[in-house]
């Protein structure tokens, strides 16, 4: 039997003399897991936004992009791309022109950018997943097609029911002697097959459009603005990352999906790390509860102590009593808080209990994650460890 959780445990639950201790012990455990139990929801949304930002951007944007580290345009004819995909891990390519061009509809227009892919990247995203209306084809029968962003489409009153072509003016390259529009642009139209919604970093810039279509109107024989890929397994993305960067050399720049929005992510994890470091802080002004608590404890079982130390009882086995109440109330209350909030997130998870007003899906987004569990219960230990030595060490040293 472990003599000092036996008599710690019954300290904890029995009546004492003076009911304050009962008190203080139960507000100190509430405490401690109303603070866990708003670590284990919070983190858990922050996981689940993280997620749902993730899905978002993998509708749309590749593992890894290869673009110029100086200029906007890639010559094929220089670039070892047989070396690139010839590296094992990597499933799927596609090579991409962007453009910024006028496009019209009726008397709306707007300036958009056109995405000329290849037909791999339809397999390639989930921007299939992505649409609210019509669907992923970029060729057919001859005929091009062009996916357009939801913000696009809603400045130029597209609605695909109608039929309606959209009216492409393309800006020509080189210096352009006169003032005419027919000498100025290249005129173009596109049939949209679909409308996309991801977010609006996408939805209000790009139109997809097949890569033949935007080559031929460039006249980008041999050139391209970049090279997406994807990996077969995500988990080897920093390895064949630096393979491509080896074969490459530094007048190519090689970015995944992390660096390509590093702002984002990183602000993302410094919120959630800054909410965590506040929520910590406030289960620590909580421990001063058990501080409290135990001092009160102490003191009333001052009988008690002269009792043990009679039966033989060393100073070693009374500090560890008291400490091992402090240890039980932060770990019962953790314990408490972190399964009611676990239920909470499955709720959310499963069920909905909280929508996302005005959001781009219905409900607030939660994924629990083993590893908060691991971050909380430490935090806790280690608050508490510190919170139950401090009033044990200096009051049991008065009484022993």
């Amino acid at each position: 039997m472990n003599l000092p959780f036996h008599i710690a445990s019954r300290y904890l639950f029995s009546k004492k003399s003076k009911n304050i201790i009962n008190i203080i012990s139960w507000i100190s455990m509430i405490s401690i897991g109303v603070g866990s139990l708003a670590l284990i929801v919070v983190l858990s949304v922050f996981n689940g936004l993280q997620s749902l930002v993730e899905s978002m951007y993998e509708s749309f944007e590749p593992d890894l992009k290869i673009t110029m580290v100086e200029g906007k345009t890639i010559d094929l004819s220089y670039l070892p791309l047989d070396k690139i995909t010839a590296i094992s891990g990597i499933d799927q390519y596609t090579k991409v022109i962007e453009e910024v061009v006028g496009i019209k509809n009726g008397e709306n227009q707007c300036i958009a950018t056109l995405k000329g892919v290849e037909s791999s990247f339809l397999s390639m995203t989930n921007i299939e997943t992505a649409l609210i209306d019509g669907q992923a084809v970029l060729e057919s029968q001859g005929i091009n097609y062009g996916l357009v962003g939801y913000g696009i489409a809603s400045r130029l009153g597209l609605y695909l029911e109608n039929g309606e072509n959209l009216n492409i003016y393309i800006p020509k390259r080189g210096d352009i002697s006169s003032l005419s529009m027919s000498n100025a642009f290249t005129f173009k139209q596109i049939t949209p097959s679909g409308i996309f919604f991801i977010n609006p970093d996408f939805d209000e810039k790009y139109i997809v459009v097949p890569f033949s279509f935007l080559q031929d109107a460039l006249n980008y024989q041999y050139l391209i603005t970049s090279i997406e890929i994807s990996l077969s397994d995500v988990n080897q993305l920093k390895p064949i990352q630096s393979t491509i960067k080896s074969i490459l050399g530094e007048n190519y720049l090689v970015e995944n999906r992390y660096e390509m929005n590093a702002i984002l992510y990183k602000t993302n994890q410094a919120e959630k790390w800054i909410t965590f470091m506040i929520l910590a802080f406030i289960l620590l002004i909580a421990a001063f509860n058990i501080l409290s608590s135990l001092t009160i404890l102490i003191m009333d079982k001052k009988e008690d102590i002269k009792v043990l130390r009679s039966m033989g009882a060393s100073k070693t086995l009374i500090k560890q009593i008291f400490f091992t109440e402090g240890i039980l109330i932060n770990l019962i209350g953790a314990g408490g808080g972190l399964l009611l909030g676990s239920i909470i997130c499955l709720l959310q998870q499963h069920v909905g209990l909280l929508k996302l007003g005005g959001g781009i899906v219905e409900y607030y987004p939660v994924e629990i994650q083993p590893i908060d569990f691991i971050l909380i219960t430490t935090t806790v230990i280690i608050i508490g460890g510190f919170s139950s030595y401090f009033p044990v060490k200096l009051l049991t040293k008065k009484l022993l």
